[in-house]
């Protein structure tokens, strides 16, 4: 396991300074960024290429004011997303990233269109455990029963930003899917069937139960439909949130991918103790997520140890982005226990496959 430590050099006193006020400024640069990307002003200066654009240049196109393109521009001069060559602005290796990066657009459109305004209540989220920073949206108790109702642009960008995380991991994980060659396999946290969709495609011999709450489910049952695959697939409508919700039986294989992070602790402890009832004489557990400790660089870590205020705000009030070690605590106190972990899976994902522990000898 790879623990990050984000231990830089040390910083001079001016140096930290500076990163602070990088830490006060941060809403405002990221708003101009993205304005800058979204109205055409970084496709413009990128597409003169090394000669970049004067302002009067940029302002002749109509497009923007002077005063405008002064504004945005300047702070993208501050966050290195462009540079100034003789008075000429030219795109910086920042502002191509934002131009050409998926994931950079999915995390900048998933923090606009959906975390935003709700993090005003983030203060008031934290104290309470609740996300009530949801209530820009609608009233629901999480935003999991409200996915399905979300306005655009947020609803897009929520699942852009869900699937680009997932999508990418699911056609390396299938063999270790079928490593056990199972016939029964559980898909607990369904959301909109992909993975389902994904196993039920490449194992013509499995049958898929369905495991999500009824809105998510429909959406998946729909899907599955769409593809000729729903007469191999059950659905199973359940709030797992209720400890007395019973999962079915005799499973070979269940399945948790990018799940348990939206639960609490006590939650996640709760769903395991099922899980491990539901499985058969040989079956395992397979956890894959997206654990901030096991990132093979930095980047990744910091990306998602700060997805872990949305899902205070929003998605539930007392879930995150966990290390690895929490689950292995919480499945061994379900009577499961690690077999195998596979890290590097996709964009940051690992893979964790449990068993249940065997009997102690008399």
């Amino acid at each position: 396991m790879q623990n990050k430590k984000f231990s830089p050099e040390r910083q001079s006193a001016f140096e930290a300074r500076f990163e602070a006020q990088k830490i006060a400024y941060g809403p405002v640069v990221f708003q101009c960024v993205r304005y800058a990307w979204k109205r055409g002003m970084l496709q413009a200066i990128a597409d003169a290429g090394d000669t970049g654009l004067s302002s009067d240049e940029l302002a002749s196109t109509g497009r923007w004011t002077p005063y405008v393109l002064k504004v945005v521009l300047e702070t993208c001069l501050s966050a290195a997303v462009v540079y100034l060559d003789d008075g000429r602005y030219v795109l910086d290796k920042a502002g191509f990233v934002v131009l050409t990066d998926p994931i950079t657009q999915v995390n900048i459109d998933f923090n606009h269109d959906v975390c935003y305004q709700a993090l005003f209540s983030l203060e008031q989220s934290l104290d309470a455990e609740k996300p009530l920073g949801l209530k820009v949206f609608g009233d629901w108790p999480t935003v999991y029963e409200g996915l399905s109702q979300l306005p655009e642009p947020a609803r897009s960008s929520w699942f852009a930003f869900d699937h680009y995380y997932s999508d990418t991991s699911f056609p390396d994980i299938l063999p270790d899917v079928f490593a056990t060659a199972p016939r029964r396999v559980m898909d607990i946290g369904a959301n909109t069937g992909k993975f389902s969709l994904a196993a039920l495609g490449a194992n013509p011999g499995i049958e898929l139960h369905l495991v999500d709450l009824p809105g998510q489910l429909a959406v998946a049952g729909g899907a599955l439909q769409e593809a000729g695959l729903r007469e191999r697939a059950t659905l199973h409508p359940t709030n797992l949130l209720d400890p007395a919700a019973k999962l079915p039986a005799d499973m070979d294989v269940i399945w948790m991918s990018q799940f348990l992070s939206c639960f609490s602790e006590a939650a996640i402890a709760s769903i395991l103790e099922r899980a491990a009832e539901a499985l058969g004489p040989r079956g395992q557990v397979l956890i894959m997520d997206t654990f901030w400790d096991r990132q093979r660089y930095d980047i990744a870590a910091y990306c998602l140890i700060n997805t872990s205020p949305y899902f205070n705000n929003l998605a539930s009030g007392n879930s995150k982005v966990y290390e690895s070690g929490d689950y292995v605590r919480l499945a061994e106190a379900a009577g499961l226990e690690l077999v195998t972990a596979r890290d590097n899976i996709g964009y940051c994902h690992s893979l964790l496959r449990f068993a249940k522990k065997a009997p102690k000898a008399a």
